[in-house]
């Protein structure tokens, strides 16, 4: 199976409610999408969202990347040379993190194809079913008091509150909505970098102390100030998750060495794709650090890789933020996953199992 032709599009959909974090607000999901086509008629997809504050890369980059780099490597190459392939996509470039992804993606979707195999038991896995948390954008208290309710009536045992804007105003939050789904469902924190050090021990004691009880804080300071989280690891109870600190190995192990963290969050847009992801996995579970696979805001192309991923390195991904899919108006992807609220089902068909995707737009 040989790849002989390279394709972009840029598919949109809107989201049912906008996206809110300490970072940024989004109204709708934008991905670049890559198409490797083979001499067999096969079509591996991969896609790569716009996320500048946390990757750097921009829907242009990603596009400039693929075409000038990227293409020119596959062109005429064999899908059987994975592991070559991924190593000089790695290599081709530095960061660009989400235009390797999308490649990556891509490919690994075609190499399950060439064996007929979903990609999920190509990787190693063989459990199908998972269960994802939804995220609840920071907001209005009482609109996010809603949010929540509302996603526990519709299954949800798991949720992610976004805070990280206001330190006071965060835990009032926090402790409304905790009050809310008590006994109903479990909650996770993202700051998104928002909090200093000092704010987080003193917004998780504060939280500790009034009885909330929190599965994890994720991200509470800058990514960099691995530091600053160490702290704050050694001064509560409530375990805290490296996010966006984490994009390859190497940022795992100074984790580890730092007692920074005790659950990271593998995310395929930070890795440069599944080949790095699987590494970290490997790597976590040497030293029995437990592992989260997310997502950022993209379609259902980009999730479903991490979820046939997250699948293939259970136990050692124990948790999943995998909800975007659930978070848009509808799935403009026929096949592959499907999502029906908390609920993960993975294909039996082959690599992602893409069929078609409605409203995908060409670029020449």
């Amino acid at each position: 199976m040989k790849i002989v032709d390279v394709k972009l599009g840029m598919l949109k959909v809107p989201l049912i409610t906008p996206f809110k974090t300490a970072l940024r607000t989004v109204e709708c999901v934008e991905d670049v999408v890559v198409m490797l086509e083979t001499d067999t008629g096969h079509i591996g997809y991969g896609n790569a969202p716009a996320t500048a504050v946390i990757t750097g890369d921009t829907h242009g980059s990603v596009i400039e990347a693929v075409r000038t780099v990227f293409t020119p490597l596959l062109l005429n190459r064999e899908v059987s040379e994975l592991n070559r392939l991924t190593r000089e996509i790695s290599g081709a470039m530095i960061n660009n993190t989400s235009a390797k992804a999308a490649v990556e993606i891509a490919l690994y979707d075609l190499f399950a194809q060439s064996y007929e195999t979903p990609l999920y038991r190509i990787l190693g896995g063989g459990e199908n079913c998972l269960t994802t948390d939804i995220t609840i954008s920071v907001d209005y208290i009482d609109k996010m008091v809603a949010d929540a309710e509302s996603a526990v009536e519709r299954g949800f045992e798991i949720l992610k509150l976004k805070v990280g804007k206001d330190i006071r105003l965060d835990i009032e939050r926090i402790r409304a909505v905790y009050s809310a789904v008590k006994g109903k469902a479990l909650l996770r924190l993202d700051a998104n970098q928002g909090w200093s050090p000092k704010q987080a021990v003193m917004a998780i004691r504060s939280l500790e102390e009034a009885g909330v009880i929190l599965e994890l804080v994720e991200q509470p300071v800058k990514a960099n100030n691995l530091e600053g989280m160490r702290y704050i690891s050694e001064r509560v109870k409530t375990p805290i998750m490296a996010d966006e600190s984490i994009f390859g190995p190497l940022e795992v192990m100074d984790v580890i060495q730092r007692h920074a963290a005790e659950i990271i969050n593998i995310k395929l847009m930070k890795t440069g794709g599944i080949s790095n992801a699987l590494k970290i996995a490997d790597l976590a579970g040497l030293y029995d650090l437990e592992c989260m696979v997310g997502c950022m805001l993209e379609t259902s192309i980009g999730v479903s890789a991490a979820a046939h991923m997250a699948a293939a390195k259970s136990p050692v991904v124990s948790k999943l933020d995998l909800d975007v899919p659930s978070l848009c108006q509808y799935d403009p992807v026929i096949g592959g996953a499907t999502y029906k609220d908390a609920d993960i089902i993975l294909n039996e068909t082959p690599g992602l199992g893409i069929e078609k995707i409605e409203g995908l737009e060409l670029l020449v």
